[in-house]
């Protein structure tokens, strides 16, 4: 029978884990959103944040873009590589961890003797 203890443990764990998948989902709506309104935006931005001077230079208006686009695909990189950290199994789990001081500790005692 497990003990109180472990259990309590494996619940906080679990909801540790819980949190984590809650905060990159909210990530990822929040990115959705901002994304969408960014493309569905993106000529009335133009329109309404610059004078007419600044309309007239193409190298603005494909600066404006590259912006919007650099935006989404940044923060898609960055919304991937937190979906892989929230997903995927840990490279140094617990067993790496079991592993590795079981590992030191016979050397230690190897040098000890």
């Amino acid at each position: 029978m497990k003990s109180k203890t472990e259990r309590l443990t494996k619940y906080e764990r679990a909801k540790k884990r819980v949190a984590r998948i809650r905060k990159f989902y909210n990530h990822a709506t929040i990115y959705v959103v901002v994304t969408i309104i960014l493309f569905l935006l993106r000529h009335e931005f133009t329109f309404i944040l610059l004078s007419k001077r600044a309309l007239g230079n193409p190298e603005f208006l494909e600066w404006i873009d590259w912006n919007v686009y650099g935006t989404a695909i940044v923060w898609g990189v960055i919304l991937a590589i937190h979906g892989i950290t929230v997903f995927s199994k840990p490279l140094f789990g617990k067993s790496w961890e079991e592993r590795q001081l079981k590992k030191f500790m016979e050397e230690e005692e190897r040098r000890t003797q």
